[in-house]
């Protein structure tokens, strides 16, 4: 009974905290502007992203050892540090968003400008992660996030032509007003939400602080395969929900309030304030994710003493990166640069890295020295190469794209 609980608590939390800010706003800005006709791009990612977190959680696994320190070991010092320059600018970038992400939910909550939330919530995500145990932090935070299920129940309550939005899925097509370029860097954005590197090494630096074995292959495939698909659903009613409301009225997201806008259509303000709730919640688990996972990627490649496994002080040099990563996200945010246009970018930016971040792992989960009867098989093997392929084609195109449209202009 106790591992059935932990399995659905698993799959719960994966499911609340599969959507950050990154998804949030790129889904719902995607929906009011192209419909659901980028929807594959968000089940591409989705499925490459329980395959490059079933591959690195069963690293951690078998080998009960932090990402960074087997790339470094397996691929070499200098191989290693490309790796960990491009994990942890990305993770630090969308570090940031996550901080402007929470300060923008209290600001349509509280009607309190969210500049001055700002460096009360840097000192409130460094209290937790400094104190608040691991399994805490993942559970209340996983859980609370499942409150933005009302974009599920305002889907349904906006009583939409099921056929057409499945057609649209099944069918897509670029709308007439938008070029191909934008129709394409849309589609790597959305990738790139759904594949965002630091939930993979906060999922792997997990399972080393929760002392997962080989018994725990299972639970974790288990937690992957139920908990991100259902995660990856709910991305796509955030989506549906835009296409709905705010395609019609020409109206774009440029703003978290426009997010959270169809729900209050839909549903009404009671639904709206569930929904901020969970915009709170999914973007303080994320900068509490982010935050870990800037300190994981430097002190396992440099070899520290890392992890909320240990106590604070036995482990400080991990704690004081994450101290200092925690001041520059925070002084990102207070610079006043709009925090969407943070997180549009971090989206693509994530993209851009994936090929550093995916690659390493797909060598050592097929590296019998490591993995012993637990290497990949045939068809992970074959999938892995495919997704290498898509990933370095979206990488390569992801910066051009970026310069050719204006960022999605």
């Amino acid at each position: 009974m106790k591992r059935l609980l932990g399995v659905a608590l698993g799959i719960l939390t994966a499911i609340g905290g599969f959507v950050d800010i990154g998804d949030l706003v790129t889904n719902a800005l995607v929906g009011s502007r192209f419909g659901l006709s980028l929807a594959w791009a968000t089940l591409v990612g989705l499925v490459g992203i329980c395959l490059y977190a079933e591959m690195s959680g069963r690293v951690a696994a078998v080998t009960s050892r932090g990402t960074f320190d087997l790339v470094r070991e397996r691929l070499g010092p200098r191989a290693g540090l490309a790796n960990l320059i491009a994990s942890f600018l990305v993770t630090a970038l969308t570090f940031t968003a996550e901080i402007g992400g929470i300060a923008l939910s209290l600001e349509l909550a509280t009607s309190v400008n969210y500049l001055l939330w700002v460096p009360m919530l840097g000192l409130a995500v460094w209290l937790l992660i400094w104190r608040v145990k691991f399994s805490i932090m993942e559970n209340v935070f996983g859980l609370l996030g499942l409150t933005l299920l009302v974009f599920g129940v305002a889907l349904w309550q906006l009583h939409p032509q099921w056929g057409d939005l499945l057609h649209q899925i099944a069918v897509p097509h670029k709308p007439t007003n938008e070029g191909t370029p934008v129709y394409f860097y849309y589609a790597i954005a959305l990738f790139g939400a759904a594949m965002t590197p630091y939930e993979v090494f906060f999922f792997s630096s997990g399972g080393v602080e929760e002392k997962w074995t080989k018994k725990d292959i299972i639970t974790e495939r288990i937690n992957v395969y139920l908990g991100f698909p259902l995660g990856g659903l709910l991305s796509v009613s955030i989506a549906a929900v835009a296409a709905i409301v705010l395609l019609p009225n020409n109206i774009s997201v440029n703003t978290l309030g426009q997010v959270g806008l169809p729900i209050a259509v839909a549903s009404g303000k009671l639904a709206l304030a569930v929904a901020i709730l969970g915009f709170v919640a999914a973007t303080f688990g994320a900068a509490l994710e982010t935050g870990l996972s800037c300190g994981y990627s430097v002190a396992q490649y440099f070899g520290w003493q890392w992890g909320k496994f240990v106590r604070p002080r036995d482990a400080g040099r991990f704690h004081l990166l994450v101290l200092l990563t925690l001041i520059l996200a925070v002084g990102g945010v207070l610079t006043t640069i709009n925090p969407i246009t943070i997180t549009e970018y971090s989206v693509v930016f994530s993209a851009v890295a994936l090929p550093l971040t995916y690659f390493p792992i797909l060598v050592i989960a097929n590296d019998p020295d490591y993995m012993g009867d637990k290497a990949n098989g045939r068809i992970c093997n074959f999938l892995g190469s495919i997704y290498l392929v898509i990933i370095v084609v979206a990488s390569a195109a992801a910066i051009p794209l970026m310069f050719w449209t204006k960022a999605g202009q």
